[in-house]
């Protein structure tokens, strides 16, 4: 399995494009891959014949540098090809290959690691910590009842069986109830779920719901998340608590894009109120590049080209294609490069380079009927804009003898969240300030 996204840590097998038994070429795709961004077309890197599918269609959270299939050189018998015992070790292929640094005499000891690169056959799934643990100490999984959520093994599962094997004590951690008075260290979880019983007391979880019968009170239905999710779900966290957010809005008055839109429309030049809030936002950046800023931890680094990221839903989740040097491009070259990113991140099909980058991002909920709202922060960049629905609101105005009367506007209001370790409130309030005059002058983006 391999790393087709910086950030991608698992990923799911969504199609095999060619069959045990044909001839592969170099270059030749192999498979297609749910990443934590898209699914991504594997090539191979070989030529030869694809032997053996390892890891068949649909199987999930396959580990990166896990065995998926095996080719075999032209020529070579490829029905009798043996098959590595530990799967994330490619480089050989013997089946008696070790799988731990430190193996203890008893054969065990690699059960773990063939689980886990086997996600059809899984019996423990491991936390990351827990893994390490065992790993480090040649400890083996099956000796104790996982308490985590849906029987994960956890951290605080590994620490127990350590402390048993010091102690000597390994027979008594095989009986699943055990007479043992719990450890500290293994308090159970509010949330965990397991079938097997314990006599470590743990707080009662209603039953998962079984599909074609009635829900039982209290039951309900749980939904596997996807890598994506799982990867907004850390970056989103990640972001929120080590990201100090300011927030900064105003309304800006669309009446002048309104007008210019129809006067377009009429030459068959289709363009959204977004499309000029993209631009707009790329002109203003232009005139302040002390916003078109990222911060990697350390140190500021100022962007010469303006990449704009537009948020787009998807069924998989949330994701930010790329609109690259946009203060370079015209209103209508904007609105083809919008939505043609758009499809491409519906369909699942955008290129690593069309997602990952940017210096500033935008998210619009106008068209769900929200007028303003607060976005969270894209690290590493600085700032996000929130744009909110078009809505009409009286204001007074003078007519051209000085009286005063009512008139109807269309008001859009946009939050700025910006990151206060690089972008702080004046600058925002400036930056805000520039972009209102653009966008209610649209006339201004034509001469930059």
């Amino acid at each position: 399995m391999p790393a087709l996204s910086p950030t991608m840590e698992e990923g799911n097998i969504v199609k095999w494009l060619k069959k045990e038994g044909e001839t592969v070429n170099a270059g030749d795709a192999l498979c297609e891959i749910e990443t934590d961004k898209a699914v991504i077309t594997m090539e191979s890197s070989d030529d030869g014949i694809l032997a053996k599918i390892l890891v068949e269609e649909g199987s999930k959270n396959v580990r990166l540098g896990s065995l998926i299939c095996l080719l075999v050189d032209e020529g070579q018998d490829w029905k009798q090809v043996e098959i590595p015992a530990d799967g994330s070790d490619p480089s050989s292929l013997a089946p008696s290959a070790p799988v731990l640094t430190i193996t203890p005499a008893d054969p065990s000891v690699s059960a773990p690691p063939k689980l886990e690169h086997q996600p059809g056959k899984l019996q423990v799934r491991l936390s990351p910590a827990a893994r390490n643990i065992l790993e480090t100490h040649g400890l083996d999984p099956s000796n104790i009842t996982p308490s985590g959520p849906r029987g994960i093994f956890t951290k605080e599962d590994a620490l127990k069986l350590l402390q048993e094997k010091q102690k000597g004590k390994p027979s008594e951690l095989k009986p699943v109830v055990s007479p043992a008075p719990p450890q500290p260290t293994t308090v159970p979880s509010a949330l965990q779920a397991t079938a097997v019983t314990s006599a470590y007391p743990r707080p009662a979880v209603p039953p998962v719901s079984t599909p074609g019968q009635p829900a039982a009170l209290g039951t309900f239905i749980e939904i596997p998340a996807s890598n994506i999710r799982r990867v907004i779900a850390k970056r989103l966290t990640e972001s929120k608590t080590t990201v100090p957010h300011a927030y900064a809005a105003a309304d800006c008055d669309i009446d002048a894009i309104l007008k210019l839109r129809k006067e377009l429309a009429k030459d068959d030049i289709k363009v959204s109120v977004n499309d000029f809030i993209i631009k707009a936002t790329a002109v203003t950046l232009k005139q302040m590049p002390d916003v078109n800023v990222t911060w990697d931890g350390e140190v500021c680094r100022q962007l010469q080209s303006i990449d704009i990221s537009i948020a787009v839903a998807t069924d998989r989740g949330l994701i930010t294609p790329i609109i690259k040097d946009v203060a370079a491009k015209g209103i209508k070259e904007i609105a083809a490069s919008a939505k043609a990113l758009a499809k491409k991140a519906r369909d699942g099909k955008l290129l690593p380079e069309e997602y990952q980058g940017g210096s500033f991002s935008i998210s619009n909920l106008g068209m769900f009927g929200i007028n303003d709202f607060t976005a969270v922060i894209n690290p590493p960049q600085a700032c996000i804009l929130a744009v909110g629905r078009a809505r009409p609101e009286l204001k007074i105005v003078e007519d051209e003898e000085g009286n005063e009367k009512l008139k109807q506007h269309q008001l859009m209001t946009v939050t700025l969240s910006s990151d206060g370790r690089v972008v702080d409130d004046e600058l925002a309030s400036k930056f805000l300030e520039a972009l209102k005059a653009n966008i209610e002058n649209p006339m201004r983006l034509a001469l930059c």
